[in-house]
């Protein structure tokens, strides 16, 4: 059974239920249990699962899956992260806590992703990482570069809160050996409500980062429970995700393959739809290997359209204003091209689980209004 509630168009992004999640809260309520317990730990398991990998540590958001990736990978002062300035500010903001730096490089404009050559032209001597944001959902490919940058010792910590579920070539992303961070939040593809994940390269790297997630404490809660003390081995945080956003997990795992389904067929419709609209290039996210996050276009004149889709009652939105121009950021400013052409383009039509044929067939009619509407009062400018 699904939620009855249907936003439609008026919303950008609207989070998805089943039916289940409720009932799986009220049982951990029940137990009087309710911060990291076992099911937590089976929700590791069952997403460990799914993507076929050995291990997963899961977190109370999926920037703290960043930061903590970031800091099991011994990023931090003096070191520089190379990311992309299109993402969202959080991405940035891990960095940050570590005490690194970010070190924004450009990106592809058909597919919003950073390209491999992208990257390697960014190094620098005080690179310790690079963080490629999978925008919309899109796998990117580091076969080519992954041995190179391993032997520079620089890790690749994929931002994948877009990606939960895609594939990159036949294997799920998170399952090509690089420390991968997701995010369940309430709007992604699987949702806790709040949380995230990340994938460890190995047990040494897994002990860490739930070493990381508990405060710098070794032993499992399980193994405090027996014992009259505890040891503290190193600098931590409370990251550790609770068992009542995992039971909304794994409730949405359970129906994940649906979600797979409607979101690359949604998708799809927007294509099929916009093919015949002047003027609006839609960015690629491949749905044949994605489970699709956004569905964005980027058209001239786009504040000017974002106006008149919001005066029409549709739920448009940009993703996302380029980092290196907030002012937070602005000392890491570098000369971006595409991401700023790009920005000043991108806007994100309505996309959910909720949305039918004929609400993408409302938003693309108003598309071509608003289009039309700018495109006149362009010419009476002028």
């Amino acid at each position: 059974m699904t939620t009855t509630v249907k936003p439609g168009a008026g919303r950008n992004n609207t989070p998805f239920l089943y039916g289940e999640e409720a009932a799986a809260v009220a049982r951990v309520l029940e137990t009087g249990q309710y911060g990291h317990t076992d099911v937590t730990e089976e929700f590791e398991r069952r997403i460990a699962e799914f993507l076929g990998v050995r291990d997963a540590v899961a977190v109370m958001s999926g920037t703290a899956a960043l930061h903590t990736a970031l800091l099991a990978a011994e990023v931090g002062p003096g070191h520089e992260v190379i990311v992309p300035s299109m993402t969202f500010c959080a991405t940035i903001q891990a960095i940050l806590t570590t005490g690194a730096t970010p070190r924004f490089v450009d990106i592809d404009p058909a597919t919003l992703c950073v390209t491999d050559q992208l990257v390697m032209d960014a190094v620098t001597d005080r690179t310790r990482a690079i963080m490629p944001v999978l925008f919309g959902g899109r796998a990117i490919d580091f076969s080519r570069i992954r041995k190179e940058l391993a032997a520079r010792e620089i890790a690749i910590v994929e931002d994948a809160a877009h990606a939960f579920g895609s594939r990159n070539g036949t294997r799920r992303v998170g399952a090509t050996g690089d420390l991968t961070c997701f995010s369940f939040g309430p709007i992604k593809n699987l949702t806790c409500g709040q949380g995230g994940v990340v994938i460890p390269r190995g047990h040494v790297e897994a002990a860490t980062l739930r070493r990381i997630r508990m405060l710098g404490v070794v032993q499992s809660q399980a193994e405090r429970a027996q014992t009259t003390s505890y040891t503290v081995e190193g600098f931590g945080l409370r990251y550790q995700m609770s068992g009542i956003n995992a039971a909304i997990g794994l409730a949405q795992l359970d129906h994940f393959e649906q979600a797979e389904t409607t979101r690359r067929t949604l998708w799809r419709t927007y294509r099929r739809a916009l093919a015949d609209l002047d003027g609006v290039t839609l960015v690629d996210v491949d749905p044949d290997h994605s489970v699709p996050h956004l569905c964005q276009v980027l058209i001239p004149n786009r504040d000017e359209v974002h106006a008149q889709m919001k005066a029409r009652g549709i739920g448009v939105g940009v993703h996302y204003p380029p980092n290196h121009l907030q002012p937070a950021f602005a000392q890491w400013r570098r000369d971006l091209p595409a991401t700023e052409q790009v920005g000043a383009e991108v806007l994100t039509l309505p996309f959910h689980q909720h949305l039918s044929e004929a609400d993408v067939d409302q938003v693309v009619t108003a598309l071509g209004q608003a289009l039309k509407t700018v495109g006149a009062a362009s010419c009476a400018r002028s």
